[in-house]
């Protein structure tokens, strides 16, 4: 038989721990923790919002005003600059050019032949 009185409740149990796991998110430049009201993605890379900056100026970029390039984000400005130096996207953005790399692979090629 239960001695409690109605009015006594009965206790509740609660789990100790209530947290979920979540991955930490880390930012791509400065490496440190990316809380949710500071997140910024860009090519499915994470980023302060102020850390989101031009390679060649380091000007703030937003969602809408960069371009990217092998993984390295550029003001439009610049990344127009860069391509019209040059008129390709290697040389501009200091990278061989890949005619040079096509004709390493073929002096190779001439010399492995038997």
């Amino acid at each position: 038989m239960d001695t409690r009185s109605a009015t006594e409740e009965k206790p509740v149990h609660r789990s100790k721990s209530f947290s979920f796991k979540t991955q930490k998110e880390v930012c791509q430049t400065c490496q440190k923790t990316v809380y949710p009201m500071e997140r910024l993605v860009a090519n499915n890379l994470i980023f302060h919002s102020s850390c989101f900056c031009c390679k060649h100026c380091n000007a703030k970029l937003s969602l809408g005003s960069f371009a990217a390039l092998q993984g390295e984000f550029y003001c439009k400005p610049h990344f127009q600059q860069l391509f019209k130096s040059r008129g390709n996207y290697d040389e501009g953005f200091g990278r061989k050019q890949h005619k040079e790399l096509w004709a390493s692979k073929e002096t190779d090629n001439i010399t492995k032949t038997p």
